[in-house]
């Protein structure tokens, strides 16, 4: 009899990239694969349109920027409590595919309005105002959808190690999209790319059947509550606000995510109004604010493969979200002292790179410790209204002082990223002392 040959070690590349730099577990490579080409999809729909909407913001006058996002803010205050009641009423297993099936319609609704008018020669400035307030509600539900999906279905200690890689997916999207803008937007026209982002946010319904799938042969032995369970969250369909209301550690996140707004809001308008006078055609201001994209998100892949992870691992939650405030606060002193296109364009690159690569994915583990009701309602609701609420503030606030200049405003601001640095660290703390203790013991505090 020959002798037993020895089974083979592990694939020292896949060893060393995957379960050393990446942290994956072999048992995850399915559920992660998946998890990443949702986000990638989901995001690569929003960036392809991302650039039109801008362009749809200067079209209608820089000075209505504050009127559009007062209407977003109101759709919103409309939009959450729906979707508060269909998470009452419907299992998660349901409603989260009928949440695409949605957004994916109202794309193809825009295209055929964009296209009628340009076809007859029509004013579509009030289409483009619609649309620049629809993809403002847009992006943050499907976004907050699944980081909701991604809490219910990954453990604490799976949300510190995989959420950066999972949100390579969404920045590897979110830099493919803007590519394509640049690229094709010019030869085929704006209109023309609604039709490829419905079905890049189509594809998104099989990537949440392949996990909920894996989640069902998972837990087969068990009674998770998760987004394989039949039953629905129950509850009051305005639970969200009442769930932010009570508790001292959402609120904190929700006002976390005010501030963070407000400062980008500020920058986003000075942003608007150096475009408009710079640029004067639709489709190259659509192709610069494209180019603006995919440099910030080519900085936030980085962050959420290689950086965040360990720096989560090694100074901790509260550490790794004070990061962005401290940026602001070193960003808006450089551009009070230097109010140039040049700071404001770098300034806004460097910023929302570091807040896609690391604060984004930190913030969402943050929910890792809470119920599943509160990931669903309450999230989205911070995500959605009280985001739009701090663009809302920041708008009108940068309106307000136009007289103060770039300068003034920045210096404005400064406080304002003292404070949200402070709160970071608190945050820190109690979600450190939640992971302590069992979620289904948790009382809001």
């Amino acid at each position: 009899m020959g002798a037993v040959k020895p089974r083979k070690s592990p694939d020292p590349f896949r060893r060393t990239v995957f379960d050393r730099v990446l942290g994956l577990e072999p048992h995850e490579y399915f559920a992660v694969s998946w998890s990443f080409l949702y986000f990638f999809c989901v995001l690569a729909a929003y960036y392809i349109l991302r650039s039109v909407r801008e362009t749809m913001a200067v079209e209608g006058g820089v000075q209505n920027i504050p009127w559009l996002f007062s209407g977003t803010f109101t759709v919103m205050l409309v939009v959450t409590p729906i979707f508060g009641w269909v998470a009452s009423r419907f299992p998660r297993r349901r409603f989260l595919p009928w949440v695409y099936y949605f957004f994916t319609a109202n794309i193809v609704f825009f295209y055929i309005g964009f296209a009628y008018t340009l076809h007859y020669e029509l004013d579509f400035i009030w289409i483009g105002r619609a649309f620049f307030v629809w993809l403002s509600v847009f992006n943050l539900f499907v976004v907050s959808v699944f980081w909701s999906f991604m809490a219910d279905i990954y453990s604490r200690a799976q949300g510190r190690r995989l959420f950066g890689i999972i949100s390579a997916g969404g920045s590897t999207g979110a830099l493919l999209g803007p590519l394509v803008t640049s690229l094709l937007v010019v030869p085929i026209g704006f209109q023309n790319l609604l039709p490829i982002s419905a079905l890049l946010l189509l594809f998104s319904v099989v990537c949440i059947r392949q996990l909920r799938h894996w989640v069902e042969r998972r837990d087969r032995a068990g009674a998770s509550d998760n987004v394989a369970t039949v039953r629905p969250l129950g509850g009051n369909p305005l639970g969200g606000v009442e769930h932010v209301i009570k508790s001292r550690y959402l609120t904190a996140i929700a006002v976390a995510g005010a501030l963070a707004s407000i400062m980008g809001t500020a920058l986003y308008m000075f942003m608007a109004e150096l475009v408009s006078q710079a640029i004067a055609d639709t489709d190259e201001r659509t192709r610069t604010f494209a180019l603006l994209d995919a440099a910030t998100n080519i900085l936030s892949l980085i962050g959420q493969l290689l950086i965040v992870k360990h720096v989560v691992r090694r100074y901790g939650i509260g550490i790794s979200l004070s990061l962005l405030p401290l940026l602001s606060l070193l960003g808006f002193v450089l551009l009070a002292i230097n109010p140039t296109f040049v700071v404001v364009a770098v300034l806004q690159v460097v910023r929302r790179s570091v807040g896609f690569g690391i604060t984004k994915p930190t913030t969402d583990m943050l929910y890792s410790v809470v119920t599943p009701e509160e990931k669903y309602k309450a999230k989205n609701f911070i995500d959605t209204a009280l985001y739009r609420a701090g663009d809302l503030l920041g708008t009108w606030a940068v309106r307000f002082m136009t007289g103060l200049g770039i300068t003034g405003i920045s210096v404005v601001m400064l406080p304002f990223a003292i404070f949200w640095a402070i709160l970071s660290i608190w945050l820190g703390r109690r979600y450190r002392d939640r992971a302590k203790l069992d979620i289904g013991a948790l009382t809001p505090s």
